[in-house]
């Protein structure tokens, strides 16, 4: 393994009686990017406020909508903040950020250039002399285990390599920051695992060659196993929702209590977004919450299908059921949603339990499954009972497409809308409660028979 390479500051040590600025410091950050109709804008980060600090590794963790990596682009200066302040050791960040080098889910390699030239490419970008470009790159294969691969073109490698050497590339630029955006999802279950062990091992050793990082993860467990912070981002717009902290010793045992109670934790913040973070934080406010029309993007085949696994009496940790599933946060908190939106289950403590009604769903025939799910629908799915209604007051009893969608547009940009709409074709279709037309674009009501239609 070689010595410690961590990148020296570049600014001016402060005063003895003054603690160092923060490697990065994002104040009151905004970014807009322009709604798919080009009239208005969207917020994607809102009123963010974060600071990365050296010898520190944090990990920002949120749903789909909370602009993780957007962040990350911010950090890294590819993207410019519509509104606040992004600072760099104390000074305001303008264009790129030289402080950092990037690692993202696609290895990105170049396939005409073997694997030292590929680790090599931006050292030699800024002009640094041969040789000391071929031993920089040598050191890095060599933390990463390939120092024997340096003949080698990215064609002859698996993809565990090839993303050793994305790492590679990052760690030869000896970064103050090193930035993550999920660069293990691409990889299979058992080589991202090695490899996460392998950066855990190399931080903990102390001859990680950078002096922070973040990370950008949709895993709760990578986010326990490698961070000293976690950033909880809220969503639509991303807001930092509350950080909590990771005391727990390296190297990490992820089948010790006290990490699964960690992990157990933050599931618990993921499915509930309106829990408080921290034992300091206010309670929610009473009273009820308003009506949405949001559908999470699920299907009523697999709501029903995750029943299937919940033991009725004790539940089953949100923890469990995900690595029994093999499911990411973004694949399996949709499910849960929607199946809390249609009160089939519930989560408590983040532990998944049905209800009264998802017992019966489970113990019906097929028959039975349909009506119980048309009446959840009615019940609790604002859209449906509206369409209903319009389709009752209508002459011809029909509803055009244009009216549920402009409906979803009123609270949604035109893109959230039409996934939505997809969502509640879905639904509605799938148990029969209203037919859809998609070459005449028209909702009809099913005649009181509940039919389910096919997929024309």
């Amino acid at each position: 393994m070689a010595t410690d390479t961590r990148a020296p500051s570049h600014s001016p040590a402060p005063p003895a009686d003054r603690p160092p600025p923060p490697l990065l410091r994002l104040q009151q950050v905004a970014k807009l990017f322009s709604s798919a109709d080009g009239h208005s804008q969207v917020a994607v980060l809102d009123e963010l406020d974060l600071e990365i600090h050296s010898g520190e590794v944090v990990a920002l963790l949120g749903r789909s909508g909370s602009g993780k990596s957007t962040v990350l682009r911010l950090m890294a200066g590819l993207l410019g903040a519509s509104e606040g302040q992004i600072e760099r050791e104390g000074q305001p960040l303008r264009g790129l950020n030289r402080d950092v080098a990037i690692v993202f889910q696609s290895f990105a390699l170049l396939p005409w250039l073997t694997v030292l030239q590929n680790t090599a490419v931006g050292l030699e970008a800024r002009g640094l002399p041969e040789r000391e470009v071929r031993q920089r790159a040598m050191r890095a294969l060599a933390m990463v285990g390939l120092e024997g691969s340096a003949e080698a073109y990215p064609r002859e490698l698996s993809g565990g390599m090839r993303q050793r050497v994305g790492f590679a590339r990052a760690f030869v630029m000896e970064p103050a920051l090193l930035l993550m955006d999920e660069p293990f999802s691409a990889l299979d279950v058992l080589t991202a695992e090695n490899l996460r062990r392998d950066i855990d091992e190399l931080w903990a050793r102390g001859n990680f060659p950078a002096r922070s990082i973040v990370i950008v993860t949709h895993s709760i467990e990578e986010a326990v196993l490698l961070s000293d912070r976690v950033v909880l981002l809220s969503a639509n717009p991303g807001r930092v929702r509350g950080i909590v902290p990771n005391p727990l010793p390296r190297p990490r045992d992820d089948t010790h209590p006290d990490f699964r109670a960690l992990v157990n934790e933050l599931y618990g913040y993921m499915t509930d977004p309106d829990r408080p973070v921290g034992p300091a934080a206010p309670p929610p406010e009473a009273g009820p919450a308003p009506l949405s029309l949001a559908l999470p993007p699920a299907s009523l085949g697999r709501i029903c299908d995750l029943l299937e696994l919940v033991p009725e009496q004790d539940g089953i940790s949100l923890a469990e059921l995900a690595d029994e599933l093999v499911l990411e946060l973004d694949e399996l908190l949709p499910i849960i949603d929607a199946g809390e939106l249609l009160a089939l289950m519930e989560v408590d403590d983040a532990h998944l339990r049905l209800t009264a009604e998802g017992q019966t769903l489970l113990a019906a025939d097929e028959d039975g499954r349909q009506e119980l799910l048309r009446r959840q629908l009615l019940a609790h799915v604002p859209l449906a009972g509206e369409l209903q209604r319009a389709l009752e007051a209508s002459d011809r009893g029909e509803v055009d497409r244009d009216v549920v969608l402009d409906r979803l547009g009123e609270e949604y940009t035109r893109i959230e809308a039409e996934a939505m709409f997809d969502t509640f074709v879905s639904w509605v279709r799938s148990c029969g409660l209203f037919r859809y037309s998609r070459e005449q674009e028209r909702f009809r009501s099913t005649g009181g028979d509940g039919e389910k239609e096919g997929g024309g």
